[in-house]
């Protein structure tokens, strides 16, 4: 039997660490991080332990990889769903509803994730937080910012910070209402992306708050 390819051999590499990451979405939101092993993790991807080793430090950042796959995939779903549109303000709604949504849809397993970036050392860089940071770039530059290094930072802080509120326990902040403060912030009707089926806090938005937020875009756009 001919030895495989590097190509072939990649590709499984790839399909493996694939694995190890879906498996630790799925566990760690069944079971809770303390709860979950590297073994256990291993056993749901069908990959020999060592695996887990060879492609991550540990634990955490195994997590973390995984969860920055699970943004990246929802977010690109999210973007790239039918009627597929490349207007800016659209698609800022639709990253915006489905990083929100990944805080009402998996609550164990981001909260975690933000337990463990918020560590002094918790925050790495990895393929796939890499990748989801270009989409987020993609989306502020197709809305017409003038400055998305300015700009990509600030919509990253400012969706960690509602993901952050809705998570709190004890005193978590509905969806509804944080989205309502995105969508001002930002000058987006709230028929954009996926709206909830309830009105937005306070009734419709008022056009008084909107047209100024418009404005100041277009403003800075030219």
């Amino acid at each position: 039997m001919s030895p495989r390819s590097a190509s072939v051999n990649e590709e499984l590499r790839r399909r493996s660490r694939e694995r190890l990451l879906q498996a630790t979405v799925e566990l760690v939101g069944e079971r809770g991080y303390e709860a979950t092993t590297l073994g256990d993790i291993a056993d749901r991807a069908g990959s020999a332990r060592g695996l887990v080793s060879y492609y991550f430090p540990g634990k955490r950042q195994l997590l973390q990889s995984a969860v920055h796959r699970l943004m990246h995939l929802t977010l690109d779903a999210a973007l790239e769903r039918e009627p597929r549109t490349d207007d800016g303000r659209e698609r800022l709604a639709r990253a915006i509803d489905g990083i929100l949504g990944l805080a009402v849809d998996h609550p164990v397993l981001m909260r975690t994730h933000m337990s463990g970036v918020l560590q002094a050392d918790g925050f790495r860089q990895c393929p796939e937080q890499q990748r989801l940071a270009a989409l987020l770039r993609d989306t502020v530059e197709r809305y017409g910012s003038q400055n998305v290094e300015v700009d990509y930072p600030l919509l990253r802080a400012l969706l960690m910070g509602a993901v952050f509120a809705i998570l709190l326990p004890g005193v978590p902040m509905p969806p509804s209402r944080l989205r309502a403060e995105l969508f001002q912030r930002y000058g987006l009707e709230w028929e954009l992306g996926v709206p909830p089926d309830d009105e937005p806090p306070g009734g419709t938005l008022d056009d008084t708050v909107l047209e100024p937020l418009a404005q100041s875009r277009s403003k800075s756009s030219k």
